[in-house]
């Protein structure tokens, strides 16, 4: 399935999610190159809510651009299998890689502000990520390894540990409280 049918088709769990849906649809019928960093208005990524088997445990990271912990995620770059974007990104920042999709469906989307910022020399303006974001299990035994360029900290968090070590007030209240909550399904 296209990743904009997939987007169209999927059931939004409150009314952020109808919204973002809303404009992350509108985009892409809009911007062909949505899914290139050179549109600086915004652009599509891909994000990965990482458990644990149990669905007790989640996988973060701190990033360094956002000075916390956080969900793993990147830029498509071109890619529209977003799935695929989700998974290389957990690879490329946790060193995990023996994952696995809980589901290949689309686990929640956002459009998130990206204020702007340094990125090797260059000044990168404020813009928005629309994101996809999808539920992936890894096993907790697997070596973690930082991804220098990216973050300095890998680390698997129970869930209220992972609300409380965020330091991100937006993100807490508007998407990781929201995907700890639609683990439920998953249990």
């Amino acid at each position: 399935m296209r990743v904009r049918d997939a987007i169209a088709a999927y059931e939004p769990w409150n009314e952020q999610e109808a919204r973002d849906q809303t404009v992350i649809l509108a985009f892409l019928d809009r911007h062909p190159d949505a899914f290139l960093r050179s549109n600086l208005l915004a652009h599509m990524t891909a994000s990965a809510w990482v458990v644990n088997p149990r669905r007790d445990k989640v996988l973060m990271v701190y990033h360094r651009l956002y000075d916390s912990w956080s969900w793993t995620g990147g830029h498509a770059d071109g890619e529209t299998d977003l799935l695929a974007v989700a998974l290389r990104e957990v690879r490329e920042e946790t060193g995990v890689q023996k994952l696995q999709p809980v589901s290949p469906e689309i686990y929640s989307l956002e459009v998130l502000t990206v204020d702007g910022h340094e990125k090797h020399g260059a000044y990168v303006p404020s813009h928005l990520h629309m994101n996809v974001t999808y539920l992936l299990e890894a096993d907790e035994s697997e070596d973690l390894r930082i991804c220098e360029a990216e973050n300095s900290g890998v680390r698997w968090f129970g869930l209220e540990e992972a609300l409380a070590a965020s330091t991100e007030p937006w993100f807490v209240e508007r998407i990781y409280k929201k995907l700890n909550a639609k683990l439920a399904r998953y249990r």
